[in-house]
């Protein structure tokens, strides 16, 4: 069996497979189990696959994708060809979808600087390692799945630049345990409580029957409408057949599923965005009619510009989420580059695909913004203001400071 102690993980990489298999995708026996990772977190790919096997699993595939094998394609391959994706990527997810299998991918920052020398306008088109099959097979609740951070020497680095030799990926690995509760006597016990507590506030912001949300705080004024079906979910999801999983860990966001017709106003970032290789800084996007019509930014706004206009969805929003300060990745106030973290430390909104679980019923399903992509940037501070806007004309503060109003 692995250590539990190998390194400078504190401990954590085996409480962190066990997380990821029995909590976060919730493996069942005899299932095939999907790892996506990338070279550089062999230890924590191959503790989810011991655990996993542990669990029940008929069979672990483990899919690595390069970052440089990328960068390779970006500087040397025919620009035509970048969006190019080959048949048989698409093939697998659905072919992992059709056996009911159960996914996990580990996020976090490999080789961050290695695509600082490509032209921002490539990396817009190069989309891998992500693809539209995935999203489709996710909205058909068809795969248990879920994704969580792996900690890399070199995503310590960038996240703690002072630190000496060693001591920043000993304090990503701190902190990764801590947000993942992973040092709780009970950590799967410990996020089943945080989930009931975010189920709640989800419940009643659906019942509020909200029309739209109105954000105002620093660069903000924007408003964003809301569907009649619109629902607010939080935490876990339920497959098709009946399967609880839970898609982030951590995960500390309630969220729902905007009109895609209807945002207007201005938005500022509030945390760097790092996608498709680029880190994007000091991001402005303004909205008219539901479709960001500027995109602007400190660095990076090239390359968001090139993925906003891949489709007809894309510059649209799919989802808005709004996270209070009581999320124990806010209360770090610390920058990880990484979404699936930075958007559970702020509130955030998403260009691109929706997920079906934010809408009750079929015009709802009609009605929801369709793309390629889904880029999820922060926008929340304890500065920003959210109120929520009914149907007869009130005004309810859903945030202030931070906190629920609900």
């Amino acid at each position: 069996m692995l250590s539990a102690a190998m390194g400078t993980d504190s401990g954590y990489v085996r409480p962190l497979a066990e997380l990821a298999v029995r909590f976060g995708a919730n493996v069942q026996p005899g299932q095939i189990v999907g790892i996506a990772s990338e070279p550089g977190k062999e230890q924590l790919a191959r503790a989810v696959a011991e655990a996993a096997y542990e669990h029940g699993a008929k069979f672990v595939d483990l899919n690595v994708f390069d970052v440089h094998v990328k960068h390779a394609r970006l500087m040397h391959a025919s620009p035509e060809s970048l969006e190019y994706v080959p048949p048989w990527y698409g093939a697998r997810i659905r072919a992992l979808g059709e056996h009911r299998a159960a996914t996990i991918a580990l996020t976090g920052r490999v080789a961050p600087h290695v695509m600082e020398d490509v032209d921002p306008a490539l990396l817009g088109r190069d989309m891998l390692p992500s693809i539209k099959d995935s999203l489709a097979v996710l909205n058909q609740r068809l795969l248990n799945w879920t994704v969580v951070p792996c900690p890399t020497a070199d995503w310590a680095a960038l996240v703690y630049p002072d630190a000496e030799n060693g001591e920043a990926l000993e304090l990503l690995w701190r902190d990764i345990g801590h947000v993942c509760r992973l040092d709780a006597p009970d950590p799967i016990e410990a996020w089943r409580s945080r989930f009931a507590q975010l189920g709640e506030v989800a419940a009643k912001l659906t019942e509020l029957d909200l029309d739209a949300l109105h954000y105002e705080g620093p660069g903000t004024n924007l408003t964003i409408g809301l569907l009649p079906s619109s629902i607010w979910d939080a935490g876990s999801m339920v497959t098709a057949e009946g399967i609880e999983h839970a898609p982030n860990v951590p995960s500390e966001e309630v969220y729902t599923t905007p009109d895609p017709e209807r945002a207007d106003g201005e938005v500022r970032s509030t945390k760097p965005l790092f996608t498709s290789g680029v880190l994007i800084r000091g991001l402005r996007v303004r909205f008219e009619g539901g479709r960001a019509v500027e995109i602007d930014a400190d660095e990076g706004a090239e390359t968001l510009r090139k993925i906003a206009a891949r489709d007809e969805g894309a510059a649209r929003l799919g989802e808005v989420a709004l996270v209070d300060r009581e999320s124990r990745i806010g209360a770090l106030q610390t920058t990880f580059f990484d979404t699936l973290l930075d958007e559970n430390a702020a509130s955030h909104i998403a260009l691109g695909q929706t997920l079906e679980s934010g809408v009750a019923d079929e015009d709802g399903l009609a009605r929801m913004n369709e793309s390629e992509i889904h880029i999820d940037f922060m926008i929340g501070s304890d500065e920003l203001d959210v109120t929520g806007l009914t149907r007869d004309g009130r005004e309810l503060p859903l945030l202030r400071g931070g906190t629920w109003q609900v």
